[in-house]
């Protein structure tokens, strides 16, 4: 089997580590950002990848530069977290696994960007590591659907199995057995990274946008002056004042035809929006654990006319 090396750094990057292994390749170096301080706390850890190669017994660096000594035919790139510099790629040729059907979503955050835009589809590409951003030949891809309510971490979980067996089976015959590269086409899309202020909910858009921005996992609105995680959530078709519920907004504050007020009105734990309306099913109140939302409506007594993201 192949002599390989492997950059990654987060925990999706783990599986296709182990994928390679159980394969029966030969991992001669994993490569990984440093340890730093992860989650709340002052202690250092190691990323997971570094967790998962020194499990396997693996040898471990924090310097891409020492790929370059390893004597191996091939490194595999997964979510490594660095730019790869045109000099080291000129010694040593790389892959990359990516998250999405290239050239559609490259950047950083190929997996929210594709749920955020409605994608109906998505996948994974396995591609020739260039200077560019994800701009290299692809040696194979696999497509994997969107459902209309999977959420982030579940996507993710579909599109790391996919990968793994996808960079598994490409790699079944050694690096000289991967078929020929074949250009990018089609449309170029960006992937930013996902920013707090992409995941506050915005009352004015349409249930259906909003319902993908929960199902990120950490969009937020505000509520009596204090931050409210809304965890999980499903747009309605009918909104709030037409479903027989009390709580209508005072005169004057209307929004959309038939709803209960402006976008963001509260009736029981259906919300106002832009289009239709979005039912809060989990929530989180600033500096409490998730509860119902149901739990959540009683407990704070809402009055008449309430809005969510008003302050």
């Amino acid at each position: 089997m192949a002599r390989l090396a492997f950059l990654g750094t987060p925990e999706i990057a783990v599986p296709p580590l182990r994928a390679l292994v159980d394969a029966g390749h030969d991992i001669a170096l994993c490569v990984t950002r440093p340890d730093r301080r992860r989650g709340r706390g002052s202690a250092v850890t190691p990323s997971p990848v570094k967790a998962a190669g020194l499990e396997l017994g693996l040898p471990v660096s924090h310097s891409m530069e020492d790929v370059a000594e390893a004597g191996v035919e091939l490194a595999v790139v997964v979510a490594y977290g660095r730019i790869i510099p045109a000099s080291l790629l000129a010694r040593v040729p790389m892959v990359n696994l990516h998250f999405s059907l290239l050239p559609r979503w490259r950047g950083a955050a190929p997996v929210e960007r594709a749920l955020l835009a409605g994608d109906e589809e998505t996948g994974v590409c396995l591609m020739k590591l260039e200077e560019g951003l994800d701009t290299g030949p692809v040696y194979a891809r696999i497509v994997v659907p969107i459902g209309p309510d999977v959420d982030l971490s579940t996507l993710r979980e579909e599109l790391v199995t996919a990968g793994c067996a996808l960079l598994v089976a490409a790699l079944a015959h050694g690096v000289a057995g991967l078929p020929a590269p074949v250009p990018q086409s089609g449309e170029v899309t960006l992937a930013a990274k996902v920013t707090p202020e992409d995941l506050h909910l915005q009352w004015e858009q349409p249930a259906v946008q909003l319902h993908r921005v929960v199902r990120l996992g950490r969009a937020w609105t505000t509520f009596r002056g204090k931050r409210l995680g809304v965890l999980r959530a499903t747009p309605v078709a009918t909104p709030p004042g037409e479903a027989g519920h009390a709580g209508a907004g005072p005169p004057g504050t209307a929004g959309p035809p038939g709803t209960a007020g402006p976008p963001g009105t509260l009736v029981g734990t259906v919300v106002s929006t832009g289009d239709g309306a979005l039912a809060l099913d989990e929530v989180q109140p600033e500096s409490r654990a998730p509860m119902p939302a149901g739990d959540w409506a009683r407990g704070v007594r809402l009055l008449a006319g309430e809005r969510l993201g008003s302050d």
